[in-house]
């Protein structure tokens, strides 16, 4: 992947995790209603508070990727948390675009894997 569109990709999952992030933190109890009622169950928490450590969460990730700060561990990151979305709160004509962005964290992961060879 060349240089520019790797920045393409980074700092355009950074907005997006940063935006949704402070989007969750406006209305976190309208954002619960995309956890499943068996995964809701699940919680050791209340749904607003599980929303709110997500957009923590989502904001340091996509600060992470904004910076170009442990790109490889906040691109992961963010692919684990993806997937995770996918399972909890299902696929559907919403959450279809996740599958995109997920496929774009794994991108940033993939180009950013460190060579911890070279390291000595």
């Amino acid at each position: 992947m060349k240089i520019s569109s790797f920045n393409v990709l980074r700092v355009g999952l950074a907005i997006t995790f940063l935006w949704v992030g402070v989007l969750i933190l406006q209305s976190p109890e309208a954002w619960t209603g995309f956890i499943k009622p068996w995964a809701a169950d699940l919680l050791i928490t209340t749904p607003e508070k599980t929303m709110i450590g997500t957009a923590i969460f989502d904001i340091v990730v996509g600060f992470l990727l904004l910076i170009d700060f442990f790109t490889f561990w906040a691109s992961v990151l963010a692919a684990i948390h993806l997937f995770i979305v996918l399972i909890v709160s299902g696929i559907d004509v919403i959450t279809v675009r996740d599958i995109g962005l997920l496929a774009g964290a794994m991108a940033v992961a993939m180009r950013a894997w460190p060579d911890f060879a070279d390291k000595n």
